[in-house]
């Protein structure tokens, strides 16, 4: 703010011509300049300090928002994961957190000063002429409405952007993980064009935002301009009539540029904080959201042994809460046995395992456990005393041992070789690096039956009190499959109780109790696998006749796998 003043002093004191008067506030050319040199270096330093301090902060607060919403992303339930998929979540936690922190941190502070320099501009400006600040003030209310409306509509944009961008990831990272399917179906230019008429869509939202930009910025500017003719129309009467000086009038104009620039750095500012908004109400449904089963309330399950008991179990999936899967579901599993669960396609196998895990919690009726309701433990607790092995073996890039180890991370090289050795994992020892090898992504350097042992391995070594096997032995190979049933026929004889969804005849015959499940959501029979299969009449004949028929129009028994998220998936 001292240039432009200074600037007119000197042209003032030119023009006078008087050198018994070339001082200015007391200081000749030479100090005057010297100190005008000082405030212009100190500016440029704070100006530098500025810009160093609110980008440090800027990226604190942009770690800051994407660890915390990580992490209740990770908190939260089933019921979530069904209805929001892998890409908008990874949208929210990329893009969306940048814009947020750049306008809470760098645009806050070029709105802020926008509104200083502007303020301080237009009481320098009154100082120097008040008519001709009022003329400059007859700029502000068209700016100030236009810049209002262009914010809205921004922030409306922005939102639709957000949410397309994060379909578009959803496209991406769905159909780039199944690439090897779209090229065995020759789709590959069906997904690129799906991906294409979602950029497409973006693009038309981004061009839309681009002609809302111009038509305001470009009618601001023209506004400005007209109203600098003006100035100059009237500040030139005022100097010929001696109201003013020409150094009055130069300072006045070049104060006029500070306040335009910030008039349209705050209406920048405000632009940029309404797309924020728009982001951040997308990262803030997530972050605000609390989960129906929480994993750090109820009772802490030190045991898990006893009793499993379904008392008139109803349940629906929240995203599909108008089919039944169960309807008044009665059994019970005495504490280490080991039952194989069977049934036709979409008769709820899985489901059992999803339940027991406090993924979901019933519609009505109760689960317990010796005796006490699921619903009243600590989620967290529980599911550490129940191991899992589903058909489809889930491993993450890391080590083999990182992974054998992922249920219990403090287990000791020698805990980890025990578990290896059980589940028949002998091919580590072919690898050069053993243990130390990486699996790659999801597992993809290692084949479907070395993950399953892998997988088989890490359910051993947490030595859980419940086990839930989903078909474990389905990729297999015959002499692995043995093997592997050898150990964990020797393992489970113990004090674990084992639930296997099974269609192979081998794992239902080693049960010691057989549960059939019904379309209709109920058990419609139970009994060893002899007195089963003796009954020519019961549903587990008829169902093990459907499955050696091969019949593809009529329900057989076949296995359901427990994804990720807990929902059913057929084979």
């Amino acid at each position: 703010m001292a240039i432009p003043f200074s600037i007119g002093k000197i042209l003032d004191m030119a023009t006078k011509g008087d050198s018994a008067e070339n001082t200015l506030f007391g200081l000749n050319n030479r100090q005057f300049f010297t100190a005008l040199g000082l405030v212009v270096v100190l500016g440029a330093a704070a100006n530098y300090g500025r810009i160093i301090v609110l980008r440090i902060v800027g990226e604190r607060v942009v770690s800051r928002l994407r660890s915390q919403l990580y992490r209740r992303t990770f908190v939260q339930d089933a019921e979530f994961f069904d209805a929001n998929r892998v890409g908008d979540l990874l949208s929210r936690l990329s893009s969306d957190t940048v814009i947020v922190g750049k306008s809470i941190t760098q645009n806050l502070s070029d709105g802020l000063r926008s509104l200083v320099s502007g303020g301080a501009g237009l009481v320098a400006m009154a100082l120097v002429s008040l008519d001709l600040t009022s003329i400059l003030c007859l700029i502000f209310p068209p700016v100030a409405i236009g810049a209002f409306i262009y914010g809205r509509m921004v922030r409306t944009i922005s939102r639709k952007i957000q949410k397309n961008l994060g379909t578009l990831i959803k496209i991406a990272e769905e159909r780039l993980g199944n690439v090897r399917t779209a090229q065995a179906f020759t789709a590959e230019i069906k997904e690129v064009g799906r991906y294409n008429d979602q950029v497409k869509k973006i693009f038309s939202l981004g061009k839309r935002e681009a002609i809302l930009s111009a038509t305001f910025f470009t009618s601001s500017g023209l506004f400005g301009n007209m109203t600098i003719l003006a100035l100059l129309f009237s500040g030139g009467s005022m100097v010929k009539d001696g109201i003013i000086t020409i150094g009055d009038l130069t300072s006045f104009l070049m104060y006029t540029g500070y306040a335009g620039s910030s008039l349209m750095g705050f209406a920048y500012f405000y632009s940029e904080l309404m797309r924020g908004l728009g982001a951040s109400s997308r990262i803030f449904e997530l972050h605000d959201r609390k989960p129906t089963i929480s994993t750090t309330t109820g009772i802490k399950v030190q045991s898990a042994q006893g009793v499993i008991k379904f008392s008139d179990v109803s349940f629906s999936y929240p995203t599909r809460p108008a089919v039944k899967i169960f309807n008044g579901l009665d059994f019970e599993i005495p504490s280490g046995n080991n039952v194989a669960i069977v049934g036709p396609s979409g008769g709820g196998k899985s489901t059992i395992a999803s339940l027991l895990l406090r993924f979901y919690n019933p519609t009505s009726g109760a689960i317990t456990i010796n005796g006490t309701d699921i619903s009243k433990m600590n989620a967290k607790s529980l599911r550490r005393r129940i191991g899992v092995v589903a058909q489809e073996p889930v491993l993450m890039s890391g080590t083999i041992a990182d992974n054998i180890a992922y249920g219990k991370p403090f287990a000791s090289r020698s805990e980890i070789i025990a578990a290896a050795k059980k589940a028949n994992c002998d091919f580590i020892s072919d690898f050069p690096d053993q243990l130390e090898t990486s699996v790659g992504a999801r597992g993809a350097q290692l084949s479907g039956g070395q993950k399953q042992r892998i997988a088989i391995a890490r359910a051993l070594l947490k030595d859980p009190d419940i086990l839930i096997l989903d078909e474990a032995t389905s990729a297999l190979d015959a002499e692995s499959e043995t093997l592997v049933n050898s150990a964990l026929a020797v393992l489970l004889r113990g004090h674990n109780t084992t639930i296997s969804i099974a269609h192979r005849l081998s794992t239902i015959k080693r049960s010691d109790r057989v549960i059939v499940l019904n379309k209709d959501g109920k058990v419609a029979e139970t009994g060893t696998y002899n007195e089963l299969s003796c009954n020519p009449k019961s549903e587990f004949s008829r169902l093990m006749e459907w499955q050696m028929s091969g019949s593809d129009s009529n329900p057989e028994v076949e296995s359901s796998v427990i994804t990720n998220n807990g929902t059913t998936k057929k084979m």
